[in-house]
């Protein structure tokens, strides 16, 4: 028999998570990291950016749709197209999700989609930059739609006050998953040399897919499903059911203010960080002038700061509390940011420093706002709550790749594109520390943690 615990104050309990099932739920953290490093934030904005470079004319634009874009702009534009189209399907799938016990094979779905588009890029090659946008759209809303059911699980996971630790570790575990997949694609760059970059970059990014693929299943195999906590579907068309929850869960928000004003807050200061990570390669490339096998151990070396960086800023946070220790974290990014504008060309060195400092709250920002957002979120409504969580998440931030591509149309400038992101974590930060969470917390009917 399972230990029972309750996730609020007067709840019924709920079964308490083994170690088995916790160990299930890594093992997807550990999957998805791989699209996170080695597609995202290193190899397909420099290849994408390339091939559409070979097809564009002398003006420097290529037209999707008719409209033209940059070559420098398609990667950022795309990834902000990716996540506007999220935005009325990934609320919608965490209505699914709550009514579901089943949740899993809506995971596993989602996964494999993802998955599927990012191997379909072995087909990027010669001038095909609008496959490669169509696929990146794809692989990003699956993506999107899968972590919005994986989140999901977390409350189901872990009481109050085991969360952030859990989250935090989940996440770290995640970066090495990534880390080693990318130093495997690191030692193919340095033994083909740079001469076959564009091959070892395609394959690369298949390789992402595969282990995306390979260790969903493993996740899929060992995660149980567990009853549907809003109550199960029954009768109807599933996808009705769905739009009518959501309707209901838009309207019920009303009563949440506080979890909505943190879940702006986090939009804010979690699309910075996103683009930050998906520009890195650009700016690096672009602006500084780096080679990619430099970009690369960069990247490699922050994977792995990220991992200590999330763990030790889980421990922060039993001690401090998530509220303190986000904010604390979001003045390092402040700093990170305004270091990179006058980040001097050619310069490895100092590119490595300052990845390092990003990396020390990489993870962790990211990892406490996904357990402390649990903590505000009304008990039956986690996957909706999620949906909307995860409109800015991990690889699918908008606004600020939006900024960033318009910043550089504009200004023909990747300094002052990555200037113009500081403003989202000095807002971010402000509004962050306008929440009063222990009564947000309360207000969901949630019990809070010790320490906040």
């Amino acid at each position: 028999m399972l230990a029972m615990t309750a996730t609020e104050a007067g709840a019924p309990a709920v079964p308490a998570s083994t170690r088995a099932e916790r160990v299930a739920w890594y093992s997807y953290d550990w999957a998805i990291s791989a699209f996170r490093a080695t597609v995202i934030t290193v190899f397909l904005g420099p290849y994408l950016t390339t091939i559409a470079e070979n097809a564009a004319g002398p003006d420097g634009l290529v037209h999707p749709l008719g409209i033209p874009v940059a070559t420098g702009s398609l990667f950022t534009y795309t990834v902000s197209a990716s996540v506007l189209l999220t935005v009325p399907l990934l609320p919608l799938v965490g209505a699914l999700a709550d009514r579901s016990s089943h949740k899993k094979r809506l995971l596993a779905l989602f996964a494999y989609i993802g998955a599927g588009a990012v191997i379909a890029m072995v087909l990027l090659t010669g001038t095909r930059w609008l496959l490669g946008a169509v696929l990146l759209l794809v692989a990003n809303i699956a993506y999107g739609a899968a972590k919005v059911v994986f989140n999901s699980y977390l409350p189901q996971l872990a009481g109050p006050d085991d969360r952030d630790r859990i989250s935090s570790f989940s996440w770290a575990i995640g970066y090495v998953g990534g880390g080693l997949l990318l130093a495997a694609n690191l030692a193919a760059l340095v033994v083909l040399g740079d001469d076959h970059k564009a091959t070892v970059a395609r394959w690369s990014i298949v390789s992402a897919g595969v282990w995306w693929a390979a260790f969903t299943t493993v996740a899929i195999v060992r995660l149980p499903d567990r009853p549907a906590v809003a109550g199960e579907h029954t009768g109807g068309s599933v996808l009705t059911d769905g739009f009518r929850q959501l309707w209901h869960t838009l309207k019920s928000a009303r009563a949440y203010p506080l979890t909505l004003f943190f879940l702006a807050a986090y939009l804010v200061y979690n699309d910075g960080i996103q683009t930050v990570i998906t520009v890195a390669t650009i700016y690096a490339d672009q602006e500084l002038h780096l080679s990619q096998s430099v970009q690369i151990i960069t990247i490699l070396l922050v994977q792995f700061v990220a991992f200590g960086g999330a763990w030790l800023l889980g421990r922060v946070a039993v001690r401090f509390g998530a509220w303190r220790t986000i904010a604390a974290s979001l003045v390092v990014w402040i700093v990170a940011v305004a270091l990179a504008y006058p980040l001097p060309a050619n310069s490895p060195v100092a590119f490595m420093l300052l990845g390092c400092l990003i990396g020390i709250v990489l993870g962790g920002s990211q990892a406490l706002s996904r357990s402390l957002f649990s903590q505000m979120i009304p008990r039956g409504m986690e996957a909706e709550y999620y949906g909307l969580y995860e409109i800015s998440s991990d690889g699918t931030s908008w606004l600020g790749p939006l900024l960033f591509g318009l910043a550089f149309q504009l200004a023909h400038s990747n300094r002052m594109a990555i200037a113009s992101l500081v403003v989202f974590f000095v807002a971010g930060l402000a509004m962050l520390l306008a929440v009063p969470v222990r009564r947000a917390i309360v207000a969901a009917g949630n019990t809070p943690p010790r320490v906040l």
